[in-house]
């Protein structure tokens, strides 16, 4: 970003100091509004070695964007961290105590404030006061560095993203209070027997050893498959009492699950024997009862005994391989999905479509 004329102005933000590496920085409270004009990003063109932070992906920024408009009166907004290229001056209320390391931070106008971490909020927030100049009134906490160079700022990039780990998606859907398929997942997990006590909370993917059979992301995604309902999109309470009665009436004609939840079995075992203690049976079950909901509203039930008659022994290679499993491992693939849906169709004597139909052919 080129420099401009503004020697001898600043901007000034109420800021506490603090130290870190033997460095100053700073916290600072910044009225949303000022954020897209003063912090500025690197230009897509610049070469990976001479830029500090990655290019910006244009794709995240109308879902971070439409999370502020939705929801103007109930969002959370981390810290960005941002450098600044120039001597700033930091005007304490004391000069001993607590308050010497609270007051004004003063930033010549005609710096560089590069963005290290959190371009992508920079962005969304622009595009949201366009939407709703109101967010221009709030406050984004902004943690400033002083500018050490390019190596440094490169390095704070790295250092910043090396850690962060997003969370499971069985851990965001436990806490998602906004997603409808998410307050669902939770209450068949949390109050629906067999799903009580054999639903892994936290993670996505369960330990061989582990006491659990299912995750609460894969009871999501079952759950939206058989309500065909997108992310986000709106559950009513008889979709949602629907999709309770569903999974109810599949557990009653799923013995071995029983068998786990009374501890008569070892759910590690199941999962190491049979395809109905993995995710991808449930993914696959969803698909189909979305078809049996629709094609037999009032016998489905009846015709979700069939579940009982079919053979889960992962041991039935030639029933399950390319299907559940490729080369005798779980796969929670698309295609494997959906082959695995075939089987199960045609044993509650559904239709295929014509995309399963096809991929029932090159299967074949």
């Amino acid at each position: 970003m080129a420099k401009t004329n503004d020697a001898g102005y600043i901007h000034s933000f109420p800021s506490v100091r603090g130290m870190q590496g033997g460095e100053p920085f700073y916290i600072s409270m910044c009225p949303a509004r000022v954020i897209p004009k003063i912090f500025s990003f690197d230009e897509d063109e610049v070469p990976p070695q001479l830029r500090a932070q990655r290019t910006l992906n244009r794709a995240r920024i109308p879902e971070i964007a439409n999370y502020l408009i939705d929801n103007p009166h109930n969002y959370v907004l981390s810290a960005l961290t941002a450098s600044i290229d120039a001597r700033v001056s930091f005007t304490a209320i004391s000069k001993s105590g607590p308050e010497a390391n609270m007051g004004m931070l003063s930033i010549p106008m005609d710096a560089q404030i590069l963005i290290n971490d959190g371009q992508h909020r920079r962005a969304a927030i622009e595009e949201a006061i366009k939407e709703r100049p109101e967010l221009g009134q709030e406050n984004v906490p902004i943690l400033f560095f002083i500018d050490q160079g390019l190596k440094r700022s490169q390095q704070m990039f790295a250092d910043l993203n090396k850690y962060a780990i997003r969370p499971s998606t069985s851990l965001s859907t436990l806490y998602d209070q906004r997603d409808p398929s998410s307050e669902v997942a939770r209450h068949i997990a949390m109050s629906v027997e067999p799903y009580v006590g054999l639903t892994e909370l936290e993670k996505s993917s369960l330990s061989k050893t582990s006491l659990k059979i299912f995750t609460l992301s894969s009871i999501k995604h079952a759950t939206r498959s058989l309500l065909q309902k997108g992310s986000k999109e709106e559950i009513s309470d008889q979709e949602r009492d629907l999709a309770v009665e569903f999974w109810k009436e599949v557990a009653l004609n799923m013995s071995d699950w029983k068998l786990a939840l009374e501890r008569k079995v070892n759910p590690s075992e199941l999962r190491q024997d049979f395809i109905h203690a993995h995710g991808v049976f449930l993914s696959a079950l969803g698909i189909t009862g979305a078809h049996l909901l629709a094609a037999d509203p009032k016998g489905w039930k009846r015709r979700l005994k069939t579940l009982s008659t079919i053979n889960w022994n992962r041991s039935s290679a030639e029933l399950w391989e390319g299907r559940a499993m490729v080369h005798g491992r779980i796969s929670k693939a698309r295609t494997n999905i959906l082959l695995t849906s075939n089987v199960i169709k045609k044993a509650l004597d559904l239709e295929l479509t014509g995309e399963e139909q096809e991929l029932e052919a090159t299967f074949e």
